[in-house]
């Protein structure tokens, strides 16, 4: 775990960094091997150096992003291109944590 990461999360708003706490423990149960960094003033996380995950906060959402997407059927409320897909969790909201982990794992099982 990377300290930059943890600063990162401890800085947003209360409801948003306990959504990315969560969401990053699940990509480290996911990918134990993945890498964390802070790049484009947002958290990355890559397997053998390529993107696997984002976790990127706005202003009223938590939008977390799975890369190398492409030929896998993502359910209804993810959103982007073939290659990259995300779905944005407001205030409040339950995110799947098995159905991202799965979404993940098989993303990420080529890099």
């Amino acid at each position: 775990m990377n300290q930059a990461v943890a600063d990162y999360l401890l800085n947003l708003p209360k409801w948003q960094a306990e959504l990315g706490e969560v969401l990053r423990n699940m990509v480290h149960e996911t990918i134990p091997e993945a890498e964390e960094r802070i790049q484009y003033k947002k958290p990355h996380f890559l397997k053998n150096g390529h993107y696997a995950a984002v976790i990127s906060p706005s202003k009223d959402a938590v939008a977390f992003m799975i890369m190398n997407a492409a030929g896998i059927d993502f359910p209804k409320g993810f959103e982007g291109p073939a290659e990259r897909k995300w779905i944005k969790l407001k205030e409040g909201s339950t995110p799947d944590l098995a159905a991202l982990s799965e979404l993940l794992r098989q993303a990420s099982g080529s890099l």
